[in-house]
């Protein structure tokens, strides 16, 4: 007889306790990924503009993040926050409490300043492919470099950057299952805990797999929806379109 290798129950039954940690999983996901498209924005800013030192300083932290591990960036996050506010409590005379900080904190650093890294690059790459005519136009009509920015690069530029950014948010969401080297306990980290209750690792990993994999193809259906939904019509592209005539 064989013997009865893989529980193929338990893979569904241990799904539910897997899901109460989804929120902690989306939370982590959703704020890095704002904070990194924001911070993201402006690295790609400074760098398109190059903006003295200010270019260069970034030049170097992209290279540095993209250049290390996620992991390790990580554990300089959990040791590193502390540090910081030690010295910020010593120069600055505050009174930061140190041993108070969640754990959370540690892990939405580490993954915002990732996630601004790689997101700044797509980012500085969407911004520059907008023609310069059109933004000579709008200055041209009396615009701030600010309005042209938010009427016309930006919006723009992220029809670009859409795809890139959908990627990258689906690299984050597998991402967070390394927040448990910072004591945050979601998905993955939940899944370890039920594995080394019931020895049955296989099993729990399987059942992982199954939700990141489910969530991931939410993510490319959302991303699909929403290219489809700001894509600019190919008729808009047509030489006879631009000279003013309908087609």
């Amino acid at each position: 007889m064989m013997p009865n290798i893989i529980d193929i129950k338990l893979i569904f039954t241990q799904i539910p306790s897997l899901l109460a940690y989804l929120p902690v999983t989306l939370m982590i996901t959703v704020l890095a990924m704002l904070f990194g498209i924001l911070l993201g924005l402006v690295l790609a800013l400074i760098k398109v503009n190059r903006v003295v030192f200010l270019s260069q300083l970034t030049a170097l932290f992209v290279s540095f993040v993209r250049g290390t591990p996620l992991l390790v960036q990580l554990y300089l996050s959990y040791y590193g926050v502390p540090v910081l506010l030690r010295y910020l409590n010593y120069f600055c005379h505050t009174s930061f409490n140190i041993n108070s900080i969640p754990s959370m904190l540690f892990v939405l650093v580490a993954f915002s300043l990732n996630e601004a890294a790689y997101n700044s690059e797509t980012l500085r790459a969407a911004l520059q492919s907008v023609s310069k005519g059109q933004i000579e136009a709008a200055q041209s009509l009396g615009m701030t470099y600010a309005q042209v920015l938010r009427r016309i690069v930006i919006p723009e530029a992220f029809v670009v950057a859409l795809p890139n950014l959908g990627n990258t948010l689906i690299g984050l969401l597998k991402g967070t299952s390394l927040a448990f080297v910072c004591s945050v306990v979601e998905m993955t980290a939940r899944g370890k805990i039920l594995a080394g209750n019931n020895y049955r690792y296989f099993e729990v990993y399987i059942s992982l797999a199954l939700i990141y994999w489910a969530l991931t193809v939410i993510i490319e259906l959302g991303v699909r929806y929403w290219e489809n939904r700001i894509a600019i019509p190919d008729s808009l592209n047509t030489p006879s379109y631009r000279k003013g005539k309908l087609i």
